[in-house]
């Protein structure tokens, strides 16, 4: 049994995974209350799914880029948890987990996963479809969103979590005639039952093998440049 987490922005999700099945699930807006809630909400889901802490056999956590705060908090819970009970710890970053949900998409659009950056701004990164998966083509950056939509691929899909301000300027560059479209709102949303997917994706790839250690677990901050 695997536990997902990520806290990496003000959205708050955390999952159970038994390889197989997605057992149960939780994901809302969390602002800041993730350290005060974190935590609860971990021992809520395990005794909903009738499963004692010690019947986890790994865990995975949202690496970012991300919230400096957000993220310092979930690496550290999942760290001490996964220390605790001697248990791998696979890291995921955000964008894996965005574009994981888009996994069974048939396109051969460029995909471009957004997370907030505060000021206006978002951290993004551009994908393109490679046979079953998606293959990063732009690496993470920081951008204000009227330079992102001027500079990503066209035409194009957008996903990720998106801000109002974000998607005003969205709509309003769709609707002077750039080729991009907005994923619905359910599908872009960023879920630990995805990041959980990965993780068990590559657990699989190491099996036998002793990896994933706790301590070598760390938060990826992404600065602007300069």
């Amino acid at each position: 049994m695997l536990l997902a987490i990520d806290t990496a922005t003000q959205l708050l999700s955390i999952a159970l995974h038994d390889g197989d099945s997605l057992l149960a699930e939780y994901t809302a807006v969390a602002g800041r209350r993730h350290s005060a809630t974190l935590a609860p909400l971990i021992k809520q889901i395990m005794a909903q799914a009738a499963l004692p802490t010690d019947s986890l056999s790994a865990l995975a956590v949202a690496i970012g880029p991300g919230s400096y705060t957000g993220l310092r908090i979930g690496v550290a819970l999942a760290k001490g948890m996964a220390a605790a009970h001697d248990l791998p710890l696979a890291p995921v970053t955000t964008f894996e987990a965005i574009v994981a949900a888009q996994a069974a998409r048939p396109t051969t659009l460029p995909l471009i996963a957004v997370i907030p950056a505060g000021r206006n701004r978002a951290i993004w990164a551009e994908y393109q479809r490679q046979g079953d998966s998606w293959r990063e083509q732009r690496v993470p950056q920081i951008s204000a969103w009227q330079d992102l939509l001027a500079s990503c691929s066209q035409p194009g899909l957008i996903s990720g979590e998106i801000t109002e301000a974000g998607l005003r300027a969205i709509q309003a560059t769709i609707a002077n005639g750039a080729r991009l479209q907005l994923l619905p709102a359910a599908e872009r949303l960023r879920r630990a039952g995805f990041l959980a997917e990965v993780a068990w994706r590559r657990l699989r790839d190491c099996e036998g093998q002793r990896l994933f250690p706790a301590d070598q677990v760390m938060p990826l901050y992404l600065k602007t440049p300069g």
